[in-house]
């Protein structure tokens, strides 16, 4: 097994692959993905949209599979789980890569505009709304690269897909101590967290994770969850949707048939789960 890691996606990939030549292939597809799905790099793909997808822009097959999967798990969460908020990223103070990043003396006004549809391979935005497919694009990448037999496991950001079964992953707390494992198996596992990536607005803490019913960050008295699913764009939705929904996110996640297993840590550091689903 060999093992290399790289800066990608505005995260580091860490990669598993049984030879040399499946990580360089791994290692070029972030790196490709990147350059397509990032809203920091003015050519991207997704910044063409962003610009000009009021009127419609035909998109790549591989930009169609990720918007797909995007419509797939906004309506899976109720909408709880939406590219489209990537407007109210911005205007929060997330309008550069997070070393960059400096606090805002104004709360921003809210805008409620996320709206965006797929027709074939077509994208449409509403006026208003802008795209970030963040951790959805992650996790698909992390997919993709498993699925494709470039990696045994990927992990971007703590997105991992594996094709491991003996795989044990350590899910780790605010202080970066262990708070429980999580054996994931031939699977996925993505954690959603407001614990690193925080600046100030107004004197207040703000963070990331926007919750499209209000256009703000998520308040939530969940500072991270997991979830463990088949695949990591599926988990990536998932965790995000538990912490967004705070107390009745477990709850939620144990009604979601494509969700194996969830963890949540609580602000006050206790650590809640729900029992693994086994397929019969």
């Amino acid at each position: 097994m060999t093992t290399t890691s790289l800066e990608a996606m505005g995260t580091t990939v860490v990669l598993h692959s049984d030879s040399e030549l499946g990580l360089e292939r791994a290692a070029t597809v972030f790196e490709e993905c990147e350059q397509r799905f990032s809203r920091f790099r003015p050519t991207s793909e997704l910044s063409q949209i962003n610009r000009h997808g009021r009127g419609g822009v035909a998109v790549s097959i591989e930009m169609q599979q990720v918007l797909t999967a995007a419509n797939d798990l906004r309506a899976r969460t109720h909408g709880l789980v939406d590219v489209g908020v990537g407007g109210a990223v911005r205007d929060w103070g997330y309008e550069r890569t997070f070393s960059e990043i400096t606090d805002l003396a104004e709360r921003p006004a809210v805008d409620l505009h996320s709206g965006w549809h797929l027709d074939g391979n077509m994208v449409y935005l509403d006026e208003g709304t802008a795209l970030d497919l963040g951790g959805v694009a992650k996790g698909w990448t992390s997919d993709r690269v498993v699925e494709d037999g470039h990696a045994t496991v990927a992990s971007a950001g703590g997105d991992v897909r594996s094709s491991d079964p003996t795989l044990v992953v350590e899910i780790l707390d605010r202080n970066d101590a262990v708070a429980t494992e999580v054996h994931i198996g031939i699977g996925a596992l993505a954690t959603s967290s407001r614990a690193k990536r925080r600046w100030n607005v107004a004197s207040s803490e703000a963070h990331h994770i926007i919750d499209p019913r209000t256009m703000r960050p998520a308040a939530s008295p969940i500072v991270s969850a997991s979830v463990v699913a088949a695949t990591a764009v599926e988990a990536e939705a998932g965790a995000k949707a538990v912490l967004i929904l705070g107390a009745e996110g477990l709850k939620w996640a144990d009604e979601q048939l494509w969700i194996r297993q969830a963890v949540a840590l609580w602000h006050d550091g206790t650590v809640y789960g729900n029992a693994l689903k086994v397929a019969s």
